[in-house]
């Protein structure tokens, strides 16, 4: 015997129809809410690494003029204290050549020879550091060599360069990056510093890049010189290739610089 009749399977049919339909409509808004929300999410993480990508940019495009403004300053300092005062040498020694016998005249002129040859030696040097690409041509190492030979040869402070490991190349970017944030420091010991000595470390290894730099000058109180802008500028430098900065100072006992750079 059938105890339900049609007029009662209907609206139980009816019944399940909306529960599946109202069941359909929430997935289908649960579905556009995710979706939403995964666009917004998307479209944000896009806009902050535009963000971040015009940030490098803009700091990368900094740094470049300021690495030619830097590199501009020593080379009027390299024509004027050592090509000037060997081409002043030079003319000197070839006003004074009338002066003298047929003997002294032969040394003169192989002491002019010299002093001519120097002059080239040096003016090809300039031209070396003239170049934009040459950080990217002999690598970070020896674009910072190149610096401490000039602070050695204008007698500003002796120098040492100590590179270990095998010798890798950063990305170009990162590799003017880190150059300018070393350049500054040099900057720094040779303004405020009066240090006699300054020694830099090139650690290489699988994975990373170990620069430390110390001189002995006079130090500064660290906290006192947190928010100068030549400090901001080197730790967010730091920051932009995720390479690890500190610098440290004690009055007397002078300043380190250590950067812990990741290979990438």
């Amino acid at each position: 015997m059938n105890l339900y009749t049609e007029q009662d399977v209907l609206p139980t049919m009816e019944l399940l129809v909306v529960v599946c339909s109202l069941v359909l409509l929430l997935l289908l808004i649960l579905v556009i809410v995710l979706f939403s929300i995964f666009q917004k999410r998307k479209i944000l993480f896009i806009t902050e690494r535009n963000k971040a990508e015009m940030r490098y940019q803009e700091e990368l495009t900094r740094t470049q003029l300021e690495i030619q403004e830097a590199t501009l300053k020593n080379v009027s300092w390299e024509l004027h204290d050592n090509i000037g005062q060997l081409l002043s040498v030079a003319n000197l020694e070839l006003n004074m050549l009338h002066k003298k016998n047929e003997e002294e005249r032969e040394r003169t002129l192989e002491d002019i020879r010299g002093l001519v040859g120097r002059c080239l030696m040096e003016i090809r040097a300039v031209s070396r550091n003239l170049n934009n690409e040459v950080i990217t041509q002999v690598g970070l190492a020896e674009s910072v060599r190149y610096e401490l030979n000039r602070l050695d040869k204008l007698g500003i402070l002796k120098t040492s360069l100590i590179v270990e490991g095998d010798n890798w190349k950063p990305p170009q970017n990162d590799a003017l990056i880190l150059f300018r944030i070393i350049q500054e420091f040099l900057t720094n010991v040779i303004k405020h510093a009066k240090a006699a000595h300054l020694q830099v470390l090139f650690q290489f290894s699988i994975d990373r890049l170990y620069i430390a730099a110390k001189d002995d000058g006079i130090g500064f109180n660290i906290e006192q010189v947190a928010s100068s802008s030549g400090l901001i500028n080197m730790r967010s430098r730091a920051a932009l290739i995720n390479a690890d900065f500190n610098l440290t100072s004690q009055k007397s006992k002078g300043t380190s610089l250590i950067i812990n750079y990741l290979r990438k």
